[in-house]
Order: structure tokens, then sequence, then C-alpha cells
């Protein structure tokens, strides 16, 4: 599927510590919200397929003081990525902790704002760090990642039920 300019993601560095994704995408803030919090669709679309990873686990407990837990075999060993669920706050507002990197801890927060049925995604990154933001190769693979979730959501459509 090709990504329209209307729909591209911006990834832009806005200090030596902080990174801001940016994409909107063809879906109401409800379904794009369950697309990141329901494991059986979030494993559908977060791995980029041009990584060559496999995602073997993918743990969610989205609240308030849940964990999070992914894991992903590549050429034989495995990666974990895990984290706790600072703020959750249903189709408008996710914030998590990033705590797998020895650099120090990352807080993710995700905002969804829905206008006419799009929603604009935006993901802001604060690393610990210069060094720790310079050294994660991960926020490279968000605009695949958001091309795999726009994919999803048009295949969902508004027919998706939510549980």
């Amino acid at each position: 599927m090709e990504v329209s300019q209307e729909n591209k993601t911006n990834v832009e560095r806005v200090s030596d510590v902080e990174l801001v994704v940016t994409r909107t995408v063809d879906a109401t803030a409800r379904l794009v919200f369950e697309a990141w919090t329901r494991a059986e669709l979030f494993r559908r679309w977060w791995v980029p397929k041009s990584y060559g990873l496999n995602l073997v686990s993918c743990e969610m407990d989205v609240r308030v003081g849940g964990q999070y837990r992914l894991a992903f075999l590549h050429e034989g060993a495995t990666m974990e990525f895990f984290g706790t669920y600072l703020e959750v706050t249903p189709d408008s507002r996710l914030v998590w902790t990033n705590e797998e990197g020895d650099a120090g801890q990352t807080v993710t927060t995700v905002t969804f704002e829905e206008n006419e049925g799009k929603t604009r995604l935006a993901v802001y990154n604060l690393y610990p760090s210069k060094e720790a933001l310079d050294a994660d190769g991960s926020t490279g693979a968000l605009p695949e990642s958001l091309d795999q979730l726009e994919e999803l959501l048009a295949s969902l459509g508004s027919s998706e039920t939510v549980v």
C-alpha cells in the first residue's frame, strides 16, 4: 500500500533527548487506540517486516501500573522489550516506560487526536540522555510500522468489534 502525502510520517528530533514522530491515519481514534492496546492487533503491525524479526510473544496489560513485554526472535537470539504503563486514557493518550536498555529509562507518550474520522498520532520519546537517543534504532522503524498500522486499519475498516 502506498502512503499518501497526507499520511506521511514525520520524524523530528526536537532536543538532545526528545524525538517526535507524527502521522495522520485514516481511521477513528477508537480504532487506532485499539490497534495500540489489543495484543492481537498490535502484533499484526508493530514489527517492521523489513527487519526480519519474528514477534514470538506479545503480552500487554494496558492499564495504569500494568506491564507489557514483547519478545522477538532474530537470527537465533531473543530480544525483549518491556515496561510499565503510566497513563491510559482510552482513545486519546498512552504513556509507558521502556525499561530494557542499559542507558536508563525512556518514556513514550502516544496521543490520538481525531478530526473528521482521521486520527493524528504523535509519538513522543523522552530519552534519559543524548547518548541513549543516538543509540536507539527502534524509532527509525516507526515509519514502516505506521505504514503497516495503516494497512491493518484499512483492512479492519469500521467493522472491527471492540471487546
